[in-house]
């Protein structure tokens, strides 16, 4: 009997041609794929949530720039590693690709390795990571790179994927295969392909045939899932879990549930700044200024725990998760962005009005710029109405206080300020 590799690995796209998702990058006219199609492709970090296509992107530009190609795990790689791929880089005639999944696992002195090669061009970086890249990769290596962001796989995506699998599954085992039902295998993904095709492999390799058929639906899903939990999440999928019910909680004002999944964190010897910096996201985008000490603290617990580490440093997140947990939510400020960026996006670069703008030499000052303007410090309640934002938005709302008495304050006073302009 021929031993197959794993679901995910067979299936794994060798074109952009085969790949699945991430429009915005590599479709039609997209960014990257227009880098890709030129041949000249930048050190490139590629950031985004597990099991949504980056390693098989790095391999699809290698194959297609016909470059040599090296992989690395930050896991299981050191300095010595790197330095040795580096030398056998050098003595290749093409620019080689340097793939490491999982860069944010690298230390300071494992990226420094890196520079001189990625500056010269001996190699060119394509790193992979989980991890927002400005808190886990180094300045001087972050400069050298360009950044792309890889998005949740849609549900479009998945079921293609979903159907794919279904044929490649039903060939290799001489069966028919019925899908009744498909929430539970997409709601188990959450947007990761892997643990999609994993899912479908086990419950395929664990149900009975009947008929030289295999039903799957959301009963049988979920049993042989649940059954089969340590088989599922071999491949470390539960970090992600955990994670995501400890911020749900917090998010949820459950702090016996959060301390419940820390502690799981804890246990499991989960790197304390990876929890430490989720709650202090959480702090803004969930918390916001309905509590702004909420962020103080969240930044505290992570300055905090970079010094002392553990055990002790569990005594500092557990503080603090119980203090988020616990505190009046408001994601006013996230939404306030979310919507600016919106409008900027269907709005484009408007003028800013003449009074509002710089004005340091003769000339700006004599065409208009700055003309008009109130200090705002000069008037009563250091507040003086007029017009900041373009013509062509004026009175646009984006901040809406949400009802909790700190926000209800700042409604109250805008308010007061601004009358009916913003309906506040």
């Amino acid at each position: 009997m021929i031993n197959l590799p794993p679901l995910a690995e067979q299936m794994r796209p060798s074109s952009l041609k085969d790949y699945i998702g991430q429009e915005h990058l590599v479709g039609e006219g997209a960014i990257l794929r227009k880098a890709i199609e030129s041949g000249n492709i930048p050190s490139m970090i590629l950031w985004g949530p597990p099991g949504v296509g980056k390693t098989a992107l790095a391999y699809i530009i290698s194959r297609q720039l016909q470059r040599p190609f090296y992989s690395l795990s930050a896991v299981t790689s050191g300095v010595k590693d790197v330095r040795e791929v580096i030398t056998k880089a050098n003595e290749v005639a093409n620019n080689a690709i340097l793939f490491i999944d999982e860069i944010h696992r690298f230390s300071k002195s494992q990226q420094d390795s890196l520079l001189g090669a990625v500056e010269r061009g001996i190699v060119t970086l394509i790193g992979a990571t989980t991890e927002n890249p400005s808190f886990e990769v180094i300045s001087p290596l972050l400069s050298r790179c360009q950044v792309y962001i890889l998005k949740d796989l849609e549900k479009k995506d998945l079921l293609t994927i979903l159907l794919k699998a279904k044929k490649i599954l039903e060939e290799q085992k001489k069966i028919k295969i019925k899908i009744e039902e498909d929430e539970a295998l997409l709601r188990i993904s959450g947007g990761d392909a892997r643990k999609l095709l994993n899912a479908i492999e086990l419950v395929v390799t664990t149900e009975p045939i009947k008929n030289n058929k295999i039903i799957i639906n959301n009963a049988n899903v979920l049993k042989v899932i649940q059954q089969n939990l340590a088989i599922y999440d071999k491949s470390g999928e539960m970090h992600y879990d955990v994670i995501s019910a400890f911020i749900k909680s917090l998010r949820g004002s459950d702090p016996n549930a959060s301390v419940y999944w820390l502690a799981r964190m804890i246990e499991a010897g989960e790197d304390p700044k990876f929890i430490a910096r989720r709650m202090l996201i959480l702090a803004s985008e969930d918390i916001g200024n309905a509590n702004p000490n909420a962020l103080l603290l969240a930044n505290s617990c992570f300055e905090a725990v970079n010094v002392i580490g553990y055990p002790e440093c569990r005594i500092i997140l557990s503080q603090t998760a119980i203090y988020l947990a616990s505190s009046p939510k408001s994601n006013a400020s996230y939404q306030a962005i979310s919507d600016a960026q919106e409008l900027v996006r269907k709005t484009g670069d408007l003028p800013v009005p003449l009074h509002i703008r710089n004005a340091p030499t003769k000339l700006m000052k004599d065409i208009g710029y700055g003309k008009n303007y109130k200090y705002a410090h000069s008037y009563d309640n250091n507040f003086a109405e007029q017009e900041f934002l373009p013509e062509k938005i004026k009175g646009k709302k984006l901040y809406d206080p949400q009802k909790n008495k700190r926000e209800e304050d700042i409604r109250t006073r805008m308010k007061f300020l601004w009358k009916e302009k913003y309906n506040y």
